[in-house]
């Protein structure tokens, strides 16, 4: 694993970003967000990826990530996502909303606005009763939270209330949120359940219902593909992979037999979404590969199981067809690449941005590879 920086920073990482390119930037993504859970002091730190300068004669990489500054965070850190360059807005296990401020110039975070019990069980007001805020996404300035207590909130950094509040969006605890388009957003819950909102109309109610059949196994993590807005995964607690078309029926196009535990991040690649990654409780990272001629190209990482998935999929009429949705035999092959050979503990989060990835685990270390494409 010599392309792989480890860095043990002595507490459970819950979540790791990639700081934001801007557009026209060339340069690999340089600096990265984790925070923690689990701990009596979990905090947000902000770190350098390490140092390019530092790069072998063959280009190979050198030097380990280095924290640039941290601050405390009361309660653990369920999400969290860069709303902007400087800006983090992090999920608390005490339903508390903040957006933290990364100052460049002289290395500190400091708390630039919270929303205190953003999501609650019985009373706001109430000195206990938060609900865990579960799952947050941005679209500067646009902030929509989720939580345990079935709440769906809509925040604008710039001001001070809710502009919207769902307060019974959900009867079971929604796990985690994404954009669809900027009016739209699709939640996961509980049960099993993947449903859509529009958030032009006033009606308290889902747009769409998707579901599992069968079991109603709770989902933890979705994401959209970043050019295709119908084509959409989401893992659980059964470590399977499910690849959705919001298009058409309600049930999954395809379920993919993926970890032995529960499934905590799943990530097209922001880029190239013929590639996506799966992280687990079981101390996997997995990568999974749709380009076409899989056949021909570099193993990754040589070390690490891979398997060659094949997948069924319904029958579909379209002129474009992504690779995650393809009903062609010959296109059905799927390269998997286990990235943690040696796996132990639970990988709670991963990022991807360019040729990098983050990860962080509960060994309490980071992760960095700069080199997923070599």
């Amino acid at each position: 694993m010599e392309d792989v920086s480890a860095k043990f920073v002595s507490q459970k990482i819950s979540r790791t970003r990639w700081r934001p390119l801007p557009a026209a930037a060339l340069q690999p993504p340089d600096l990265f967000a984790t925070g923690s859970w689990d701990n009596e002091d979990n905090r947000i730190s902000i770190w350098s990826a390490g140092d390019l300068g530092n790069a072998g004669l063959n280009g190979e990489y050198h030097g380990e990530p280095h924290l640039l500054c941290d601050i405390q965070h009361n309660g653990d850190v369920m999400d969290m996502q860069f709303l902007d360059q400087e800006r983090i807005v992090v999920a608390s296990s005490t339903g508390t909303v903040t957006i933290f401020r990364h100052h460049q110039n002289n290395q500190t975070l400091s708390a630039d606005h919270r929303w205190a019990k953003a999501h609650y069980h019985v009373d706001q007001d109430t000195s206990c009763g938060g609900a865990a805020c579960t799952g947050v996404v941005c679209s500067n300035p646009e902030i929509v939270t989720v939580g345990e207590d079935g709440r769906i909130n809509l925040f604008r950094a710039d001001q001070k209330d809710a502009v919207r509040t769902i307060d019974n969006a959900d009867s079971s605890t929604l796990h985690a949120v994404t954009f669809l388009r900027t009016t739209e957003i699709l939640t996961v819950n509980s049960i099993g359940q993947l449903k859509i909102w529009d958030l032009r109309q006033q009606r308290n109610e889902p747009s769409q219902i998707f579901s599992l059949a069968g079991d109603r196994v709770p989902l933890h993590c979705v994401d959209r593909h970043p050019n295709q807005q119908h084509i959409v995964a989401t893992g659980g607690q059964d470590g399977m992979l499910s690849i959705w078309d919001i298009r058409q029926g309600t049930m999954p196009v395809s379920l993919l037999n993926a970890h032995e535990a529960e499934m905590w991040e799943v990530h097209f690649h922001p880029s190239d979404p013929d590639h996506l990654f799966t992280c687990s409780e079981d101390g996997s990272l997995w990568h999974w590969d749709t380009s076409t001629n899989v056949s021909e190209k570099p193993s990754f990482l040589h070390q690490g199981g891979r398997s060659t998935a094949y997948l069924s999929h319904s029958t579909m009429n379209q002129s474009v067809v992504s690779a995650w949705l393809s009903n062609d035999p010959t296109k059905d092959r799927m390269e998997i690449t286990n990235l943690i050979p040696n796996q132990t503990l639970s990988v709670n989060s991963l990022d991807v941005l360019g040729p990098c990835l983050v990860y962080g685990t509960d060994a309490e270390a980071i992760y960095v590879n700069r080199q997923l494409f070599a």
